[in-house]
């Protein structure tokens, strides 16, 4: 029997880790996810952030947990598998958000905030996946002939789909983020046949603690009027597809990269 939409996007009985998920754009996805039924696992560098989240969504009645994880460590990123696996038992939806950004002249980018961008957005969440792919959606139930499979959402941008105006500086960023949509597409391609699907986000600029320089410099209504809809992101705009990319929902979509950018990315051709 065809499911109905609403039977298509409940998580009810699915278990979400959202790496980066104490604020900003990780909460968001980690509150739409939980919304939808999922159990979530939040991961971040601090504590403190990690307990304040968790215990918000609490408060509004969704099923939350945290582990606190430096993604840019494989260690780190070792002992956050190890932990949601002994609390949870296994992780059907991997939201890879835990990222860094540098603004310098590209002739002036120092080496190691070079290395520290790209180990984090890139290596991150490579080692993730890859963690996260053999100790849960890899693995063979007992009594079962195929992989359990799951469902991977990797946080790339719109800077990943070109340079950026005069002035926005962030040349590793911005590598980094083509790095991962096409690492979404090629992961998309080779685990496909295993039952996972992997997706990546394109967000535009939403206000955050990393994009705060870039707005206190330019102003809001300046950025606003570089999109189409002449606005920016706002704490409810990744929510809807968030479930469809974590839903069966989408259970036809793969290795794709969606701009949620109010449609900047058009403008320029993205």
């Amino acid at each position: 029997m065809t499911r109905t939409v609403q039977q298509l996007f409940d998580l009810s009985g699915q278990t979400a880790l959202v790496t980066g998920g104490s604020r900003g754009l990780g909460l968001q996805m980690a509150r739409a996810l939980g919304e939808a039924g999922a159990r979530l696992v939040l991961s971040s560098r601090k504590a403190a952030d990690l307990e304040e989240a968790t215990a918000e969504l609490q408060d509004a009645g969704l099923d939350a947990r945290w582990v606190a994880a430096d993604c840019a460590d494989e260690a780190s990123i070792t002992h956050l598998v190890d932990e949601t696996l002994q609390r949870v038992g296994h992780i059907d939806i991997l939201v890879n958000n835990a990222g860094a950004t540098w603004g310098a002249p590209a002739q002036d980018h120092p080496v190691a905030a070079w290395d520290k961008v790209m180990n984090l957005n890139v290596r991150g969440y490579f080692l993730l996946c890859q963690q996260v792919a053999k100790r849960s959606m890899l693995v063979v139930p007992a009594g079962h002939s195929r992989a359990r499979g799951g469902r991977i959402i990797n946080v790339a941008s719109i800077a990943g789909l070109g340079g950026n105006p005069s002035g926005m500086q962030t040349i590793a960023y911005n590598t980094s983020k083509a790095a991962v949509i096409n690492f979404t597409r090629a992961l998309a391609c080779e685990w496909g046949v295993h039952g996972i699907r992997v997706n990546a986000v394109c967000p535009g600029f939403f206000p955050s603690k990393m994009t705060a320089g870039t707005l206190a410099r330019l102003g809001e209504e300046q950025l606003a009027a570089h999109a189409p809809l002449r606005r920016l992101g706002d704490d409810e705009d990744l929510k809807g597809l968030t479930v469809l990319l974590a839903s069966d929902a989408g259970k036809h979509i793969t290795g794709q990269a969606v701009a949620v950018d109010g449609g900047v990315s058009a403008l320029i051709g993205g």
